[in-house]
């Protein structure tokens, strides 16, 4: 007996998609708090605001190209629990260090 193949529908598409516009908005948080540290002067706890935002950036785009790249295959596992984590992890930390960066 074979196992049906994946639903050829537009779910996976949405997901990739869903994926791209969450990392774009991650991006621009990223350079605005990048723009803010600049046009306050770069004083020490800005430079490490945005180092740390850059840090956020980088993991939830790991996480974000490894899911994007996992929904081409026939059978897409579910996104891990460690995935998920780390997403919404750097997600939580893009929003303090910009909320920081504030103050």
């Amino acid at each position: 007996m074979t196992t049906p193949g994946r639903d050829p529908g537009l779910q996976p598409e949405r997901t990739r998609l869903a994926w791209r516009r969450t990392t774009l908005s991650c991006t621009v948080v990223a350079l605005l708090a990048v723009r803010q540290a600049l046009h306050g002067g770069a004083d020490p706890a800005a430079v490490v605001a945005v180092s740390l935002s850059a840090l956020a950036w980088l993991g939830f785009l790991r996480v974000a190209h490894l899911r994007v790249l996992g929904m081409g295959t026939a059978r897409p596992r579910p996104l891990s629990a460690r995935g998920a984590l780390t997403a919404a992890a750097c997600t939580i930390a893009l929003a303090v260090f910009a909320a920081a960066m504030l103050f």
